[in-house]
This record gives structure tokens, C-alpha cells and sequence, in this order.
């Protein structure tokens, strides 16, 4: 048998054990229509070919018609318990945000080394596998912007300042230390960790809620962990009109329908900036993916099944090692 070809299924063995330690990891409660996004992403992730799965969070909440379908994309489904924040009077930017801190579960999903986050609202146009390499002890996210409406309670959209431009309006002395950097949790690289995953949960109990729910409160709980990537992994669409020197979109890999009126599968153009040309592209492109019958899921050959296969081709038999005793 052919050196290669022995390599050939050791390799597919090896390849397939270390995947099992990364994944992608979305979330999904409500038994609307939010699926669809989530479908779209897997596809999205298997047309650029990712070699890790798709793993979807979901609450008691989601239909078991919508795991199915989920399951019967190549998904994994691992419901969770919802969490909640203490009660208080705060007005959330969204009223929905406030279930979102249920994302804070996925932190025990310990039987992987290393998992990107990435929202239902989300596609994936180019491989970002590499992002699994990036080092360990740190959260990677894209930061955010300061200058849509629902920031109008802080001093930096009062002023008009804005750290995607922050030479544009200086941060004035006495106001004091500038705004640390602030990022967007649609998307991040984080370590699953029980001991971490604890303290969220004991924290956020003593933390009151603010406007942006848990994204607030992950960009407090790992300020001195954060480090920002590139925006083109988790375009959020209103750059394209706040920030278009910012933005090369041919370059985008990862795009963030959040936009008021963008998600793709409720797009009808009629909100605020949803008749410009840039954004009924990238819708296009993400119902192109989601249409595309040959991304649906395939049951793949089982590595092990596959390197048997290999082996009985050459008509060889595997002959147990002799005990090292």
C-alpha cells in the first residue's frame, strides 16, 4: 500500500478530531421566523467550505419542527435555559435584547477548545476558519460605532464622537479617560471555560442591565481581554453610510444584516437606506446562498468507514499493534 495513501487516512482521521474541538456557534429562541437565518448561515458556512460544524443554542421555546430543520442542515441543536438579568426599569434598545443574555450559556459548551460566535442575522461569504488560530486568553470581536440614534444617552453621540473615526472629534480632557474601545457582539472568538461561564452568570446578577443588554455587558466583563479584528469580519451595514471610508466591501468576509429593515428574508425596501444599491446587493447574495439546493446538507463518509474503504481497496488487513507490556 502506497505511503500516500496511508497518510491520506490518517490525515482525514486527524483532520476530523480537531475539528471536533472548534466550532461555530449561533442562537435561536421563538418560534418565528429567525430560522431562515440560521439556515442561510450553515449554507453560507459550507459553501466556503468550513471544516467545522455549526452549532445552534436554542431555547426550550424553538419548535420542534424548527430543530428538525436545523438538524436536518447538518446543525447541532443543544437547547439551553434562558437567563435573565435582575429586574430594573431599563429601556432596552430593543425589546428582544433582553433574552439575548441567554447567550451567555454557550460559555459552558466546554467539549469544544475554541468556538466563533456568530448571530442568526449573519453570513459567512469567505473562509474565516484562520480565526481559530488566532491566540488564546483573549475575546476578538469588531468594534462597534457610536453614532446611531440609540446611543443619543452618552456623551460620545453628544458630542459626535466615534472610535471608527476618532480623529474626527477629539475626546475632550475634561471629559475625562476616553471611552474604551467598544465592540459588536454579533460576532466574536471566544474560549469555552466553566469557571468563566460561573462568573458571567454571578456577575451579571450584580450588574444593572443597560441599554444594549448583554452586548454592554460583555464589552465590560472583557475590556482588558479584547481585541479588535477588522471590520470585515462582522460588517455591520450601517457603516456603509456612517462609515463608508472604512468599508472596502469587496474585501468583506463576513456580513451583519442589523440594519433596521435588512434581514433577507424579510426585506422589502422600504426603510431608511434600504434602496441603496450596496445593501439590495448583499441581500441578493445571501438569498443566493440560501436558494443554492447543492449547499444543503449531504451526510458525509464516516472517516473511519473511509479509511476501511481505503484499506479494503488494497485488499490489506489491520493487524492490532503488539501490546507495549
Amino acid at each position: 500500500m502506497s505511503p500516500d495513501i496511508i497518510t491520506a487516512a490518517t490525515n482525514i482521521t486527524n483532520t476530523q478530531s480537531k475539528a471536533t474541538k472548534r466550532a461555530f456557534v449561533t442562537f435561536l429562541a421563538g418560534n418565528g421566523d429567525y430560522v431562515k437565518g440560521v439556515v442561510g448561515l450553515a449554507k453560507g458556512l459550507r459553501k466556503v467550505k468550513t471544516m467545522y460544524p455549526l452549532v445552534v443554542a436554542v431555547l426550550p421555546d424553538v419548535p420542534q419542527e424548527h430543530r428538525n430543520i436545523l438538524t436536518s442542515q447538518g446543525c447541532i441543536v443543544r437547547e439551553i435555559v434562558p437567563v435573565y438579568p435582575p429586574e430594573n426599569q431599563t429601556q432596552f434598545a430593543m425589546a428582544y435584547y433582553v433574552i439575548n443574555y441567554s447567550k451567555l450559556r454557550i460559555w459552558a459548551f466546554e467539549d469544544y477548545d475554541k468556538m466563533i460566535y456568530l448571530d442568526g442575522d449573519i453570513q459567512v461569504f469567505e473562509n474565516i476558519d484562520h480565526l481559530f488560530d488566532l491566540p488564546n486568553n483573549y475575546f476578538y470581536a469588531v468594534m462597534d460605532c457610536f453614532c446611531e440614534a440609540s446611543w443619543r444617552h452618552t456623551k460620545q453621540y453628544e458630542i459626535g464622537y466615534c472610535q471608527q473615526c476618532p480623529d474626527k472629534v477629539q475626546w475632550p480632557t475634561n471629559f475625562g479617560p476616553k471611552p474604551p474601545l467598544y465592540f459588536n457582539a454579533g460576532m466574536f472568538v471566544y474560549e469555552p471555560n466553566m469557571a468563566t461561564y460561573h462568573d458571567l452568570l454571578q456577575k451579571l446578577q450584580v450588574t444593572e442591565p443597560t441599554s444594549f443588554a448583554e452586548q454592554d455587558f460583555l464589552n465590560m466583563y472583557f475590556n482588558d481581554k479584547y481585541k479588535p479584528i477588522p471590520n470585515v469580519y462582522n460588517l455591520v451595514l450601517a457603516m456603509l453610510w456612517r462609515h463608508p471610508e472604512n468599508v472596502e466591501l469587496e474585501k468583506v468576509k463576513v456580513v451583519h444584516y442589523c440594519a433596521a429593515g435588512s434581514k433577507p428574508w424579510r426585506y422589502t425596501g422600504v426603510e431608511e437606506n434600504m434602496q441603496r444599491e450596496d445593501i439590495k446587493m448583499l441581500v441578493k447574495k445571501w438569498w443566493d446562498v440560501y436558494e443554492d439546493e447543492s449547499l444543503d446538507y449531504k451526510q458525509p463518509v464516516n472517516a473511519n468507514h473511509l479509511a476501511s474503504a481505503i484499506l479494503e481497496a488494497y485488499d490489506l488487513k489491520v493487524v492490532p499493534a503488539p501490546s507495549a507490556a
